[in-house]
């Protein structure tokens, strides 16, 4: 067993010196001070980046064929009346939808943007008392309401019961309505009464769309919006102004949910309408992005780039296009953000690469100066017998 130790001992990599022969110096206490202060340094650092995760990005192309783009939004008006404020959306395939009302909610704010009244568009409808029939005659008792299309009903027994469902009916035929007082359910409703009161406030509107995964545009009109041939037009209300400031805050715009990390670019940004009538304009290439959490957590999202302008209307039929236009395309590459820990042995091995390198370069350092030093006192001291 002696003779095993003995063999042992022999591959002894780490020989020990006697302490008598110890010589310490000075400037080998500050390389270790100095050294030790590196270490230390260069291990928090490396904790940290053990500690928080980091994020790989990959670019690919994207094959996804069809689906749905989500999208939300909130943004205030501060001098368009919810009552003439609506959301059209269309695109390239052909599909189209105007006043759209489903998951939308507005605010009405005050000149000072507090909070007036919050609601949400078409849920519920005032109680009418002996409204016009569609025969012509007032609603009698037990008698089930018809009301009047006003000429634009699509079949014998079709009937319009608000005023919502008259203009409805109006755009469906590509009528604008501009004098809501002559229809009866209009009249009884306060719908020209409600637009009155709400003069001078502004409106912000927040909810969300969900459209074709393909090239369009969403945008917000100061009027209710109908089709006619190949052109968007609106009605024109003869209570309105012949002018609209469309002056806005854009609170949030996304395509999907929330990425981590990611903000995006029209959060917050604000535009003050200097000219009388136009179109504000957005441009926006939507990319879609896809995130992995380190946790297995996966989002399905899209990030975008944005650019704008303003477009200004002349007089006659373009002054109809008062607006603000988000005109979207989808980008052919996909990103995929990948969230990775530092594994615990590629941590321990940076460690110990820290402290080998640092002590090693620093008994270098040492060695060099104290054989410096060493040299330089045996010459001083040949000098003297010399």
């Amino acid at each position: 067993m002696e003779r095993v130790f003995s063999k042992l001992r022999n591959l002894d990599a780490y020989p020990k010196i006697n302490e008598d022969f110890y010589n310490r110096t000075l400037s080998g206490g500050i390389i270790t001070l100095v050294a030790s202060i590196i270490m230390l340094v260069l291990f928090v650092n490396e904790l940290g980046l053990y500690i928080h995760s980091y994020t790989e990005t990959q670019l690919v192309v994207d094959t996804s064929r069809g689906g749905k783009l989500h999208i939300h939004f909130d943004i205030t008006f501060p001098a368009v009346p919810c009552s003439l404020l609506s959301l059209d959306a269309r695109d390239i395939s052909g599909e189209e939808h105007f006043d759209i009302r489903h998951d939308i909610f507005k605010k009405r704010i005050d000149s000072h943007g507090a909070v007036i009244e919050v609601r949400q568009d078409g849920i519920g409808a005032p109680k009418i008392e002996k409204p016009l029939q569609r025969h012509g005659g007032r609603l009698e008792h037990n008698e089930t309401y018809c009301g009047s299309c006003f000429g634009a009903e699509t079949a014998d027994d079709e009937c319009c019961n608000s005023c919502e469902e008259v203009r409805e009916a109006y755009r469906k035929r590509g009528w604008g309505m501009t004098n809501p007082d002559l229809i009866d359910q209009c009249k009884r409703e306060g719908f020209v009464q409600k637009i009155k009161d709400e003069e001078g406030e502004g409106c912000n509107i927040h909810g969300s769309l969900e459209v074709n995964k393909v090239a369009g545009n969403f945008h917000f009109a100061a009027g209710k919006s109908f089709h006619q041939s190949t052109f968007q037009l609106f009605e024109l209300i003869s209570l309105q102004s012949d002018t609209y400031n469309i002056s806005h805050r854009v609170n949030k715009l996304a395509f999907g949910d929330s990425i981590p990390g990611v903000v995006n670019p029209l959060d917050g940004v604000q535009w003050t309408q200097e000219a009388q009538n136009g179109m504000y304009q957005y441009f926006i290439k939507v990319v879609p992005t896809i995130y992995k959490g380190v946790r297995g957590r996966t989002i399905d999202s899209n990030q975008f780039s944005v650019t704008e302008h303003f477009k200004g209307s002349d007089l006659g039929l373009f002054q109809s296009i008062t607006g603000v236009y988000f005109f979207y395309d989808l980008s052919p590459i996909k990103v995929t953000f990948t969230e990775e820990h530092v594994s615990f042995f590629h941590f321990l091995t940076n460690v110990c690469a820290i402290i080998g390198g640092v002590f090693t370069v620093a008994g270098i350092l040492d060695a060099c100066i104290y054989h410096s030093q060493k040299a330089i006192k045996k010459k001083v001291e040949l000098g003297k017998f010399g």
